[in-house]
């Protein structure tokens, strides 16, 4: 009976931890998301500055157009896989019950 009761306690902590893996895995996407769309921002603000390139004006336009796509689509994939994961942590709790009813 102790050793299903270690047994189970060990799941629950490595079924959390690859959780929690899971929820910084997420976020540093988003995040790498984020320095993307940055540096399209920072390159289309530049550009002017650095080139003198003629219409300069749409091709700002055009990064500032991808920066925004990019940090949308960033935006978009945090949230669906935050709801994905927040649907799959309800299957610890069954690991829990077990648990704590023992």
């Amino acid at each position: 009976m102790e050793a299903k009761k270690a047994m189970n306690k060990d799941l629950i902590l490595r079924e959390k931890l690859a959780l929690q893996r899971t929820i910084l895995a997420n976020q540093s996407t988003f995040l790498a998301f984020l320095r993307t769309s940055m540096y399209f921002l920072i390159a289309g603000l530049s550009l002017r500055n650095l080139l003198k390139v003629e219409n300069s004006f749409l091709i700002e336009i055009a990064l500032f157009i991808t920066s925004f796509v990019i940090f949308i689509l960033g935006t978009l994939n945090y949230f669906k896989h935050k709801k994905s994961i927040s649907e799959n942590k309800k299957h610890i709790g069954d690991y829990q019950l077990e648990y704590y009813e023992l």
